[in-house]
C-alpha cells in the first residue's frame, strides 16, 4: 500500500515538473533562454519546451515601443547661458539577446547618453537658436542615440524636447518683451477697429443721405404724377360736361323738330335765347335781322290784343 502511494506521489511530481517545462510566449514579447548559465536561444511568440533543471528563462523582454521621460538636464549654450531641458525618448527593443547582455541597466544608460548628447548639441547653439531649433535638436539627438544604442539591441524611433527652461532673469525679460508685443498688437488692433468703425459710420451716413435723396425724388415724382392725374381728370370732367350739354341741346332740337314746330316757334326759341343773353353783363349785343323782325311782329300782336280789350 505504501508503495502505491509513493508511486502516485512520484507520478504527480513528474507531471508537475513536465508542466513547468511547457512555456507559452505571448504576442509582442520574447524570452531569453539560458542552458547551464550560457545563452541558448530566444523564444518568440508560441509554445516552447525547456529541459528541467538545465534550461532557465533568463529574461522576458517586451518588444512593444516604450517611452522614457527623463527629468530636466542642465545644459550650457554657446553664449554661456545655462538652461534646463527635459526630453522624451521613444524606443523599441529589436534584439532581446543584445538587450539582455549588452548593458546592465539599459534605461539608465539611455538617460545618461541622452544628457551627454544634449549637452554636446546645445553647446554648439546660441541661446536664441536653442529656442527656435527644437526640430533640429530632436533630429540630431535621435540620430546620435540610435547609433549609440544599436549595440544594446535598442532602436530609438523618436526624441522630443518637451521644455526649454531658461534662467529666471531671462524668463522675466522674455515675459516683459512678450507683454510689450501683445500690448502693441492690441493697440494696433484697437486703432484698426476705430478706423473701420469710422469708415462704417461714414458709409452709413452716405448711404442714408442717398436713400433720403432717392425717397425725396420718388416723392416728387409721385406728387407730379398725382397733379397730372388730377388735371387730366378735371379736363376729362369738363369735356364730359360740355359733351352732355351739347347732347342735351341736340336732344331738345330733335324733340322740337319731331313735334312739328314751324319756323315761328324756332324763332321764339331764339328770342328766349336772346333774352337769356340780354340778362348777362354784356354791354354790346348784336341781334340778327331775323330776330329783329320777330320782335316787331311780337309788338304788333300785343297792340292788337290791347285794342280788342
Amino acid at each position: 500500500m505504501q508503495g502505491i502511494v509513493g508511486a502516485i506521489i512520484v507520478a504527480v511530481i513528474i507531471l508537475v515538473i513536465l508542466a513547468s517545462c511547457i512555456k507559452i510566449v505571448p504576442q509582442a514579447q520574447a524570452v531569453v533562454l539560458e542552458r547551464l548559465g550560457a545563452y541558448k536561444e530566444t523564444w518568440n511568440v508560441g509554445i516552447h519546451f525547456k529541459v528541467p533543471f538545465i534550461d532557465k528563462m533568463a529574461r522576458r523582454v517586451v518588444l512593444k515601443e516604450q517611452v522614457a521621460d527623463f527629468p530636466p538636464q542642465p545644459v550650457i549654450t554657446k553664449d554661456n547661458v545655462t538652461m534646463r531641458i527635459d526630453t522624451v525618448i521613444f524606443f523599441q527593443i529589436t534584439d532581446p539577446k543584445l538587450f539582455a547582455y549588452g548593458v546592465e541597466n539599459p534605461i539608465m544608460a539611455i538617460e545618461n547618453l541622452t544628457a551627454t548628447t544634449l549637452r554636446n548639441i546645445i553647446g554648439e547653439l546660441a541661446f536664441d537658436q536653442t529656442l527656435t531649433s527644437r526640430e533640429v535638436i530632436n533630429s540630431k539627438m535621435r540620430v546620435s542615440l540610435d547609433v549609440a544604442t544599436d549595440p544594446w539591441g535598442i532602436k530609438v524611433n523618436r526624441v522630443e524636447v518637451k521644455n526649454i527652461i531658461p534662467p529666471a532673469a531671462i524668463q522675466d525679460a522674455m515675459e516683459k518683451q512678450k507683454r510689450a508685443e501683445l500690448e502693441k498688437i492690441e493697440a494696433v488692433t484697437r486703432s484698426e477697429g476705430q478706423k473701420q468703425s469710422a469708415v462704417l459710420v461714414a458709409e452709413g451716413k452716405k448711404r442714408s443721405m442717398i436713400l433720403d435723396a432717392e425717397a425725396e425724388k420718388e416723392s416728387a415724382i409721385l406728387r407730379a404724377e398725382a397733379q397730372k392725374q388730377k388735371m387730366v381728370k378735371e379736363a376729362e370732367g369738363q369735356a364730359e360736361a360740355i359733351r352732355v350739354v351739347q347732347m342735351a341741346n341736340a336732344e331738345g332740337l330733335k324733340m322740337i323738330k319731331e313735334a312739328g314746330a314751324d319756323e315761328a316757334v324756332l324763332r321764339l326759341k331764339s328770342l328766349e335765347a336772346f333774352e337769356k343773353a340780354a340778362d348777362g353783363k354784356a354791354t354790346k349785343i348784336i341781334i340778327p335781322s331775323e330776330i329783329q323782325g320777330m320782335a316787331g311782329l311780337a309788338k304788333s300782336v300785343v297792340e292788337v290784343v290791347k285794342e280788342a280789350e
